[in-house]
């Protein structure tokens, strides 16, 4: 073997020494921008899906969500639209005094009406509908999922007004999230029920 020869071995070994460790360095680096930039986009559903799911399928589970979400055509509602909503609200905030139970149930319709508005598909399933809110309304879906959850709890048993109070509170921090301009905008809430 010659001199050269030699050297260009030490030369390809040195590289790919190099390679062995920069190549993982890379990727790790790519790995905790991803999930900076997730957790960013995200914010406490990138947490609850984390957990569910744990960090790798959580990130691959919230990224399929933006992936999907981009397909759909959504849109802003029109200033009639959000009047006409807003009347709606305030409508089912009069139903509440007389029949909780009924007004609890006309919100989470309302809320899949102003979806349907805003270009969301609303006639899929619970979770469906939450995963596509979570892309743009990552700070309210858990409402929507904690009014949902008192709202399945008391379906069977007797629920007191409270719980039903609670849960209508829940669907209006979502239906005022979903009235606002863009994406998801700051949320205004009116007082809740008494």
């Amino acid at each position: 073997m010659t001199e050269t020869n030699i050297a260009w071995i030490v030369v390809g070994a040195l590289v790919l020494v190099a390679l062995a460790i920069v190549v993982p360095m890379l990727l790790a680096r790519m790995t905790r921008q991803r999930a900076i930039a997730l957790r960013e986009r995200f914010g406490p559903e990138y947490d609850r899906t984390v957990e569910r799911y744990g960090p790798r399928r959580g990130q691959r589970v919230l990224a399929a969500r933006a992936r999907h979400v981009e397909e759909i055509e959504l849109h802003e509602l029109s200033e009639a639209d959000r009047e006409r909503f807003t009347s709606a609200w305030t409508s089912l905030q009069g139903q509440f005094v007389d029949d909780p139970r009924g007004a609890v149930g006309h919100a989470n319709e309302l809320i899949k009406e102003v979806m349907r508005a805003r270009g969301y598909s609303a006639d899929s399933g619970f979770e469906q509908r939450a995963a596509d809110l979570s892309v743009d309304h990552p700070d309210v879906v858990q409402h929507y999922r904690a009014a949902r959850e008192l709202a399945q709890a008391g379906a069977g048993a007797r629920m007191n007004t409270e719980e039903l109070r609670q849960a209508f509170v829940h669907y209006r921090a979502l239906f005022a999230d979903l009235l606002q301009p863009g994406p998801a905008g700051p949320t205004t809430l009116t007082p809740a029920p008494a």
